[in-house]
């Protein structure tokens, strides 16, 4: 089968096109044809950073996580999927897991969900990281129906998710953005959108919350940023994390009460731990889309799978809206 590898780490040139064995299927695993997959940081921070980060596979190496297919085989022992199901998931591209850039791939049963209906295979392809990642901390922060969420990069992949989750759970959702695409995207996901680089944490904190400060904080900006979540959240405040390699001082967080939620969802891939949590976030994720409250935004440009090196160069400009998608 044609694949997309590497056989070094570096640039976006590193990728070659190469033929490598169709995968087999093996118990509790399905065979899925592969119709598209979509960039995430991590996978360019592999591509760079390889060794330096442990969760990099060997060399040679098929990179891509996210994907939507369909089922082309089942293994023992699966029996909640049938061969020809539209499927979506985060299962390879790290570890001993071929990736997606290849026409075909072997996922763990327990890591996948049935596509949403109503998306295409394009847009199913672009949430699975970022939905899941969104998901799972608004849910360990507590969202309801009577909390005031600031979600930090709400026009970027995990925010752009995390606004529409945190509206469909009934919050009160407000995000920052620095430019005026990101705040109109951020308007009209359905925050109230807040220009970062125009006011400060406390004109923002006061404007909308009354000096209060938000009940849950999403920072999907991470990083030194760490500041500004810890300063706009309220006493006894939720942050939930999704870059937190970073040194802190905690002090704020310490006299305000606050709890923090890191999230790492590639943890039940890498540590084969917790799967199962996957299969259901995912299901629920296609009952939201399926009900119209949940659509990923799309990078206007279109990749094929030899334009994957193409695809990490968008992404890592800064200058693409929504999910970078690749065409298998």
């Amino acid at each position: 089968m044609k694949a997309m590898i590497i056989k070094e780490f570096g640039g976006p040139e590193v990728f070659v096109v190469a033929d490598i064995p169709k995968p087999s299927v093996k118990a509790g695993h399905v065979v899925i044809k592969v119709a598209a997959t979509s960039v995430n940081t991590v996978d360019t921070m592999i591509r760079e950073m390889g060794a330096d980060l442990p969760l990099s596979p060997p060399l040679p190496a098929v990179l891509g996580m996210d994907f939507a297919g369909t089922i082309e085989a089942i293994g023992e022992g699966v029996t909640q999927y049938k061969v020809g199901d539209q499927v979506y998931g985060c299962a390879g591209g790290l570890a001993d897991l071929q990736g997606t850039l290849a026409e075909y791939m072997v996922a763990d049963a327990k890591l996948i969900g049935l596509k949403p209906k109503n998306l295409s295979m394009r847009e199913a392809a672009a949430l699975p990281l970022v939905a899941i990642t969104a998901y799972e901390g608004l849910i360990r922060a507590g969202v309801s129906n009577d909390k005031t969420v600031l979600v930090h990069g709400g026009s970027g992949g995990v925010g752009h998710i995390a606004i529409q989750l945190a509206k469909y759970f009934g919050a009160d959702v407000y995000a920052t953005g620095g430019g005026d695409k990101q705040l109109a995207l951020i308007e009209e996901l359905g925050a109230k959108a807040i220009n970062y680089k125009t006011e400060a944490v406390s004109e923002y904190v006061e404007k909308h919350t009354n000096g209060k400060g938000f009940d849950i904080v999403f920072d999907s900006v991470g990083g030194a940023n760490m500041t500004n979540s810890f300063e706009a959240a309220a006493l006894n405040g939720q942050v939930a994390s999704t870059v937190s390699m970073v040194e802190l001082d905690l002090s704020v967080a310490h006299f305000k009460g606050l709890s923090l939620h890191v999230v790492f969802m590639l943890i039940p891939m890498l540590h084969k731990v917790k799967q199962e949590e996957h299969a259901h976030i995912l299901s629920e994720l296609s009952k939201i889309s399926e009900a119209g409250e949940l659509t990923p935004v799309l990078d206007e440009n279109t990749y094929s799978l030899e334009q994957v090196g193409q695809a990490h160069a968008r992404l890592s400009s800064g200058q693409g809206m929504g999910k970078v998608v690749v065409d298998i």
